[in-house]
């Protein structure tokens, strides 16, 4: 088995990303140091349920870039993705449901609604 793969019952756990933009925390400084201490919570939290996979934001001083086969480098991205910036986390629970129930504690924590998206499974993953 591989490291990076949780089992429940033979299985592979579907694995969850839980993000927002960054324009959705429109905070004040008080605000956000109480959003980045709550979220900090919820994620210590997830970590000792054994879901917490990675997470993090989005570093938005350094500019992205397309990168070809033979390693040539442009910057930028790809035309009709748009811009990917703020914060995300990757959850492995085994149910969309428990993946609401952990996105509505990042949304109450981050005081802005999150997106939650499933990832297609890869038995190579």
């Amino acid at each position: 088995m591989r490291r990076n793969v949780l089992r429940r019952e033979g299985k592979t756990m579907p694995k969850f990303l839980i993000s927002f933009p960054s324009s959705a925390m429109n905070l004040t400084p008080e605000e956000l140091e109480e959003a980045v201490n709550d979220s900090h919570a919820v994620w210590r939290e997830a970590v000792d349920a054994g879901v917490w996979v990675f997470g993090g934001a989005i570093d938005e001083d350094t500019a992205p870039v397309i990168v070809e086969a033979d390693g040539a480098m442009t910057r930028g991205t790809y035309p009709d993705s748009g811009k990917l910036d703020g914060g995300f986390a990757i959850f492995d629970v085994p149910t969309y449901e428990e993946a609401v129930e952990w996105a509505a504690k990042i949304a109450k924590a981050c005081k802005c609604p999150q997106e939650l998206r499933i990832f297609s499974d890869d038995p190579e993953a």
